[in-house]
């Protein structure tokens, strides 16, 4: 993608989604924090279904520390991967309080240490509860970034990131990440996206390429 195209997408997801934002229910960092490690390969509308339950049952580290991991389990089993989500969060938590005395730290490398974070994670933190330039990449971004020719078929998450990076200001990267989402989840869904009414159609490789 070029740079002009680059500019013309960015005004185009401003038109469709002005007001993108998360998804996810939270009230706090340490909600924020536990939701988006819940999401993982699960819907966001099938996390807040769960968190509300968790959040009153546990609603600090201090808590979620000591509890019994069958609990935790029961408050989030219609999430996928419950089973390791639940260790991860009780895990993270102990962490947490003995390391950061209950807080959530806004450095990349203390997130990442925690049990079940990973860049993207890491990523949604520091640029949703921090405000520190991020830009997080989902199975979404990966998708339409390479149906638009952002990135290449084989490149993998942080590659995409890297690219998406260097095409956009740091002052975009926040709600570019909401935009991107968005777009993904509600117009260039996996399948049947919505070619034919999409602007990008003509300079989307996938789209040239299934209709020519």
């Amino acid at each position: 993608m070029t740079k002009s195209q680059s500019i013309f997408f960015s005004n185009y997801l401003d038109e469709l989604f002005p007001n993108a934002g998360p998804e996810l229910d939270y009230t706090n960092h340490f909600e924020l924090l536990i939701a988006v490690v819940l999401s993982a390969q699960t819907t966001d509308i099938a996390v807040n279904k769960v968190t509300p339950g968790l959040f009153k049952a546990f609603p600090s580290p201090y808590e979620l520390m000591n509890a019994q991991v069958g609990i935790v389990e029961s408050l989030i089993k219609t999430i996928g991967l419950y089973k390791t989500k639940a260790k991860h969060i009780i895990a993270l938590s102990k962490i947490l309080v003995e390391k950061y005395d209950g807080l959530i730290p806004g450095q990349r490398a203390d997130l990442e240490s925690l049990p079940g974070v990973g860049r993207k994670t890491a990523n949604v933190l520091l640029s949703n509860a921090f405000g520190t330039p991020a830009l997080a990449v989902d199975t979404h971004i990966m998708r339409i970034s390479k149906r638009l020719g952002i990135a290449d078929e084989s490149d993998d998450a942080y590659q995409i990131e890297m690219k998406l990076t260097a095409l956009y200001d740091e002052s975009l990267w926040q709600k570019l990440h909401h935009q991107l989402i968005f777009f993904g989840r509600y117009h260039c869904i996996a399948k049947k996206p919505k070619c034919s009414e999409c602007k990008m159609n003509k300079i989307c490789p996938f789209y040239l390429r299934e209709n020519t």
